[in-house]
């Protein structure tokens, strides 16, 4: 791992948003932990989110786009907080790009639209967003793309839950790799997690997360 990524592991840990435990998920899983990026709500956090996001994409150069979409309601301050934090560490390239976020109901005065920010029409859009469970969220902002005549460049999330779909047994970001053809990068993954708290939690915690990952380990998709 990466200096970043296990910075932003252990701030998540310490304020809450990655907790150990016993969670019922909302597919009935019963997980060991449980990620709430609704808790990124401090400076100190957002400020290490923020640089995590814009150095994952200064190190992955196949992640060409014109415009960021932070959808409704938690990807609007990881959005702007990414782009301020590239437009810092990489001025020539990111100095100028905008970001838009999503209306959750379409505005039909002023400005109207169903978008804010910059336009996505004709643009190549990088989606960011937290985590990618069922693939509601993704295909809502895929909706909105389209409607607004963007196309889809990729998806940049914080986690990689690196499980399988309740109906399928390959994951909801190896389906959208498949379907749209775009990369789907994540910050950290569940494994990191694991690395990470491994020697630094009980082997009793390690073990259930790993029971967990065994479990619901995803299969490569069907060609």
């Amino acid at each position: 791992m990466k200096e970043h990524q296990s910075k932003l592991i252990e701030l998540s840990y310490e304020n809450q948003i990655i907790s150990l435990g016993d969670f019922t998920l909302k597919s009935g899983r019963k997980s060991p932990y449980f990620f709430n990026s609704g808790l990124f709500k401090s400076g100190s956090v957002l400020k290490a989110v923020a640089y995590s996001y814009a150095q994952t994409i200064i190190d992955h150069p196949e992640l060409e786009f014109d415009i960021i979409l932070g959808p409704a309601y938690k990807g609007i301050p990881l959005a702007a907080v990414t782009l301020v934090k590239l437009a810092e560490l990489a001025p020539e390239k990111f100095g100028s790009l905008e970001y838009a976020y999503n209306r959750k109901e379409k505005k039909d005065h002023g400005e109207g639209g169903n978008t804010v920010g910059g336009s996505l029409k004709g643009k190549r859009v990088l989606i960011l967003d937290d985590v990618m469970t069922a693939g509601t969220a993704i295909r809502e902002s895929l909706g909105i793309i389209k409607a607004e005549g963007g196309t889809l460049a990729g998806v940049l999330l914080i986690l990689d839950r690196q499980e399988r779909m309740v109906e399928f047994e390959h994951s909801m970001i190896a389906q959208v790799r498949k379907e749209y053809g775009v990369p789907v990068l994540s910050i950290i993954t569940f494994a990191d997690i694991i690395t990470y708290f491994t020697g630094k939690l009980p082997a009793e915690d390690i073990k259930k997360m790993e029971d967990y990952r065994n479990k619901y380990s995803p299969k490569p998709i069907a060609e």
